[in-house]
């Protein structure tokens, strides 16, 4: 039986002694345990380019966002001007229904109108419900009609934890929820799909001008987010405050330090100054963190063209379909990252263009980091009976034999 123990004994002894030697390191970073001391109700500290989460705190709670909804609102306009269905020089009239929107505001009164790019800075800087309302409405035809595809779009980012019941935030009703995690999951898809947004995001004042029956007059737009003017190392790029009496105090901010872009999302914080006070503790964690890889083309070697068995054409050209990225929150040494080319020998046609051909993997102390797929750039068609007549007869050429 003493035996028997000191057998187990040693072999636990040489387990922990190879954990200790030989530690496992984690592919992605994992949620952080570090206690950053918030006292915000549910926090969370999302890397923009990978989506990697490095702290968080209740971020599923479902909680009322206040204004930080118009992220959404803002995401669904930018859609549109990527689509081609709305320009920055339309002009959008305002309705009675969104002038009498009450809390922040622009001011708006019915019957004026503004540029989508003036409504855009509305929102963004100032917070403006009536401004957000009216390019609802601009947008979708109604409110109602517009919140319907807020939530559609937030179903197709998988955000479970939300439900919109208004464009602009200022629903007290307990459906209207989101969690920081959902809030973090929207910013990340309106900052990475459209990083322009940070041109408004920044600006700290602008003037706008009323044009209405009553004369013209101006406005000044206050930014909201007043991460903007406290000293850091990192630098700021938005992105969108909220606080009513149910909410308390919201804020989803962003910014950029070498390359690395961070989301800290912040809900129900106690007092106005902590939403900003708490985001910035965990903007300087993450970046004290985390250090980013990314490879693109022209970090790459070039491809050869890949031979075509049966096909029209002898060879198709080739192209890597993405550029690459990992987040490291270790201190690796990226110095020592491998790349390896994996190809197949040929390609059997027909075959469409885009076709997975081989990849591009990354490699570092034996670890595969992540890959990249390598596919055709051109569809290859199945040779006809002309077309091997015809290769035949020039192969025949090239023999010399030709009279």
């Amino acid at each position: 039986m003493r035996k028997k123990r000191l057998i187990c004994l040693l072999l636990a002894l040489f387990a922990a002694v190879l954990t200790t030697v030989c530690p496992s390191a984690p592919l992605h970073a994992e949620t952080a345990e570090a206690d950053l001391g918030l006292t915000s109700r549910s926090a969370l500290l999302m890397e923009a380019s990978t989506g990697t989460v490095l702290y968080e705190q209740n971020a599923d709670e479902e909680l009322s966002p206040a204004s930080i909804t118009k992220i959404m609102t803002l995401l669904l306009i930018f859609d549109a001007l990527e689509e081609g269905k709305i320009a920055l020089t339309d002009q959008v009239t305002t309705s009675a229904y969104a002038k009498s929107m009450g809390g922040s505001q622009v001011f708006l009164e019915e019957g004026e109108q503004q540029t989508v790019e003036t409504m855009i800075k509305c929102i963004v800087i100032a917070s403006g419900n009536d401004a957000a309302v009216a390019m609802a409405e601009y947008l979708a035809g109604s409110e109602t009609e517009f919140v319907r595809q807020m939530n559609a779009r937030a179903e197709g980012l998988k955000m479970s934890g939300t439900h919109f019941e208004d464009c602009c935030g200022l629903s007290e009703s307990d459906t209207h929820r989101t969690t920081a995690r959902d809030v973090a999951i929207m910013s990340r898809e309106l900052i990475t799909r459209y990083p322009q947004i940070s041109d408004y995001a920044t600006i700290w004042m602008e003037n706008i001008t009323h044009i209405t029956a009553n004369g013209t007059s101006e406005f000044t737009l206050s930014n909201t987010n007043k991460l903007l003017k406290m000293t850091q190392s990192f630098r700021v790029t938005g992105l969108k405050t909220g606080s009513t009496s149910l909410a308390k105090y919201c804020f989803s901010g962003t910014a950029e330090q070498d390359g690395i872009h961070l989301i800290a999302v912040v809900m129900a914080a106690p007092d106005y100054k902590t939403r900003f006070s708490e985001a910035q503790s965990m903007l300087n964690y993450g970046f004290s963190l985390c250090s980013l890889y990314e490879d693109t083309d022209s970090d790459r070697e070039e491809l050869p063209e890949l031979p075509v068995e049966r096909g029209k054409t002898d060879t198709v050209p080739l192209a890597y379909a993405d550029s690459f990225s990992y987040l490291s929150t270790t201190g690796e040494d990226f110095s020592q990252i491998e790349r390896r080319v994996t190809l197949a020998s040929s390609l059997t046609a027909p075959a469409e263009e885009g076709t997975v051909v081989g990849s591009l993997e990354y490699i570092l102390d034996g670890r595969t980091l992540g890959s990249v797929d390598i596919v055709t750039t051109a569809a290859v068609e199945q040779a006809g009976y002309t077309d091997i007549l015809r290769r035949f007869w020039e192969t025949f050429l090239d023999t010399g034999f030709a009279v």
